[in-house]
């Protein structure tokens, strides 16, 4: 028979592990929700994602594509210089979005191959890209 303070120090290191599994599988759902693929042009046009993936499109506002529909929705085009996506929008867009400029969408491919953004972040300064931008596009050259 076994003392009683090893049966608690067992129910306690029992206790421990139960709680410490319960919160590593809650951070690993929380972190799964957040987590958003990269893609440039040409990779989302070879590979698809599935319709409720979000995803990040990085690559260059196309220099002429941009469009101001009604009120807040605008179009422009995002290219990697070897393939392009269109991209709709329908909120503020950042004082520093321009075309020709680096730009990151989040958002989601729509089944017509419009892609639907929810946030549009653009570069910081005339000698800035997004790192994955930059990556993207240099393994294109």
């Amino acid at each position: 028979m076994k003392p009683k303070h090893q049966n608690r120090r067992l129910s306690l290191l029992a206790i421990g592990l139960v709680t410490l599994v319960g919160a590593l599988a809650l951070a690993a759902s929380g972190l799964r929700d957040n987590i958003s693929y990269f893609y440039a042009p040409t990779e989302l046009l070879a590979t698809p994602p599935t319709a409720d993936t979000k995803i990040r499109l990085g690559g260059m506002v196309e220099d002429g594509s941009f469009q101001r529909l009604s009120g807040l929705d605008v179009t422009f085009v995002v290219t990697d210089f070897e393939k392009s996506v269109p991209v709709t929008f329908n909120r503020p867009l950042p004082d520093l979005f321009r075309e020709g400029q680096g730009v990151i969408a989040e958002g989601k491919l729509g089944p017509d191959g419009i892609f639907i953004a929810s946030r549009v972040l653009a570069k910081h300064d005339e000698n800035y890209m997004p790192p994955e931008v930059a990556e993207s596009l240099k393994n294109k050259d």
